[in-house]
């Protein structure tokens, strides 16, 4: 069974020294709360239980996966018991506001744990995981008694949530949805179509689950101006807001999938379900966008968690697995060979696998201090530049960390070689439960076309200009620092590389828009590694700085600053090619006829 021990060292550097937590939390209201000690504890306390319940869980969560009988999902044997020692522990509250019965500590603080949830037990995670994003919408755009019934049970963990979008005919494109509301005298709607897709549709993990569900109205305009959202529970909480009567809405099949075996991912059919409309008639979609954002934040981190687990696991098996001799003569000469560590392509593979985890780490944690200063900032200037970050980095945070998470998982199998395609090892679990986060929660595609043509095309380049400022000043502030120009030199070039293909591909599209969705993807992915680039960079000023003043940690600070090089001299590279394909344009993808595609063979 592969192991997990939580990266609490790591954890340490980027909260306390790199991104200096401490003063970040003593800023924000509420924040106070989360001393260093109370952090430290909930780390620990979160790895523990990550490691102790949940990895246990993963590989048999796998081969049962869920049951339909008799129109109720099973989950698989210990799932619902180690749900039950997770609300008990009252982690489903720890970021929610107190007065709906939350700790009220900061949203990041949430964030650190379910990184360790998806690095041990990822098909669990989308349980609880689910419920974070209905609460959010419920607490935004729902009414104060939706906020009495649903919220408090919600954050306590009692009932559970779920997000219905995507119907047979229609993904992305939720303008083409069919399922209907109909108005009843008392306020309530009759819900009616089918959704499919439906993470943790239907379980027994929880006594109720509340479906937050895009409909129409008789009267709904056409596309997705005519979209409305509803809440749908399992059960009509009665009088004391218990569940009650059950509603209209069923698991009408489980789907066979290729990954996350032991989530229940439905096919719910709402038959004249009773549900209640969520903020204003029509405008629906802008109420799930609260929860799609937060939901892409945390598919990004489940790229992060399986990275992790990967690395963690080939690291292991390559300390300890004999293969050959190094080139260079033996280095176990008291072993009938040496430990693969020693070969170059097999650190090669390890060491891409450590990059991206640290730097998925620091990515996500810098763009959880943007979450806790949206919501719980003072400083209208400071929330508003975080929002604008924010917007920036959720699809990078959600597209390269699981484009790269999906390739760190790969290296891990191919550390293991043969072994590696087994299932007893668990290696190639992680791969196939990576491989759907690049696709829910909007695809690569789709989170690209959002960073290039939502968030920086339609705002000129101004919501770009906030972040590329900042990576400027650090530049400005650290050339005349010899020990780190081998970082700042190049993040620096990239940095303004970055404005002027930003430039040149919004000069194309004046004269043909199929330019940005040509370029958009290997956009993303230059965008992300370019970001990387600023952390290590920032990371490796940090690392010199403790190496500095001595102590007996400066191995860590070492391989830090190592890893850095590594990632920038292996994996930085990888802009050059992207560069080249972004500027290509849209010319050879569109010049070949849709019906010409498959000329030579009959389809």
């Amino acid at each position: 069974m592969p192991d997990y021990q939580a990266p609490l060292r790591d954890l340490r550097f980027v909260m306390d020294e790199m991104l200096d937590y401490p003063a970040h939390y003593a800023r924000l209201p509420g924040g106070e709360d989360a001393t260093p000690d109370v952090v430290d504890a909930i780390l620990e306390e979160g790895g523990r239980f990550a490691r102790e319940v949940l990895l246990p869980l993963n590989q048999s969560g796998d081969r049962e996966g869920c049951r339909l009988e008799g129109g109720e999902v099973k989950a698989p044997k210990g799932f619902k018991q180690a749900y039950a020692q997770y609300v008990e522990g009252g982690w489903p509250g720890l970021a929610a506001e107190a007065e709906h019965g939350g700790q009220g500590l900061p949203a990041s603080l949430g964030m650190v744990l379910n990184e360790m949830i998806c690095a041990t037990n990822l098909a669990w995670g989308m349980y609880p995981g689910l419920s974070h994003g209905a609460a959010d919408a419920l607490r935004h755009h729902g009414s104060e008694a939706q906020k009495a019934t649903y919220l408090t049970k919600l954050v306590e963990g009692s009932w559970t949530g779920t997000m219905c979008l995507t119907e047979p005919h229609c993904g992305t494109d939720l303008g083409l949805i069919k399922t209907r509301a109909v108005p009843h005298d008392d306020g309530s709607y009759a819900i009616t179509g089918t959704k499919i897709f439906i993470s943790a549709g239907d379980h027994d993990l929880a006594e109720n689950i509340v479906h937050l569900v895009l409909a129409k109205l008789p009267d709904a305009p056409a596309g997705s101006k005519g979209i409305s959202l509803f809440v749908v529970p399992k059960f009509l909480p009665d009088g004391d807001g218990n569940p009650g009567e059950r509603n209209g809405v069923t698991c009408g099949s489980l789907e066979h999938k290729m990954g996350i075996h032991g989530n229940a991912t439905c096919v719910m059919n709402f038959d004249t379900a009773r549900g209640f409309l969520v903020g204003a008639p029509h405008k629906g979609l802008a109420c799930m966008f609260t929860m799609m954002n937060a939901a892409r934040i945390g598919v990004g981190i489940q790229g992060l968690g399986l990275t992790e687990a990967s690395f963690q696991n080939a690291l292991a098996y390559a300390r300890d697995r004999l293969q050959m001799r190094a080139l260079a003569g033996p280095k176990a000469p008291e072993k009938p060979a040496d430990p693969i560590i020693v070969h170059p392509d097999v650190r090669r593979m390890l060491l891409t696998q450590k990059a991206f985890a640290e730097g998925g780490r620091m990515l996500v944690l810098y763009t959880a201090q943007m979450i806790d200063l949206v919501e719980h900032g003072t400083d209208a200037a400071e929330k508003e530049r975080a929002e604008t970050l924010l917007g920036l980095l959720t699809p990078i945070v959600k597209a390269f960390l699981t484009e790269v998470g999906f390739e760190a998982t790969n290296e891990g199998v191919q550390v293991f070689g043969g072994h590696g395609f087994i299932q007893e090892w668990g290696m190639e679990q992680l791969v196939r439960d990576a491989r759907i986060t690049r696709l829910y929660e909007g695809t690569t595609g789709i989170q690209a076309l959002d960073l290039l043509g939502r968030k920086v095309l339609m705002s000129q380049g101004e919501t770009l200009k906030v972040f590329t400022k900042e990576i400027h000043q650090f530049c400005q502030a650290e050339e005349g620092n010899a020990e780190l120009a081998e970082f700042v030199r190049p993040l620096a070039k990239l940095n303004r590389e970055w404005g002027e293909l930003t430039m040149g591909v919004g000069m194309k599209a004046m004269s043909d828009r199929e330019e940005v969705g040509a370029a958009s993807v290997d956009y993303l992915m230059y965008a992300g590694y370019v970001t990387l680039a600023y952390l290590f960079a920032r990371a490796a000023r940090q690392a010199r700085a403790a190496l500095a003043e001595g102590g007996d940690e400066a191995a860590f600070y070492r391989a830090k600053l190592d890893t850095a090089r590594f990632y920038y001299q292996r994996l930085l590279p990888r802009t050059r090619a992207h560069k080249a394909a972004l500027e290509a344009g849209g010319e050879t993808l569109m010049a070949i006829g849709a019906e010409d595609f498959g000329l030579g063979f009959e389809i």
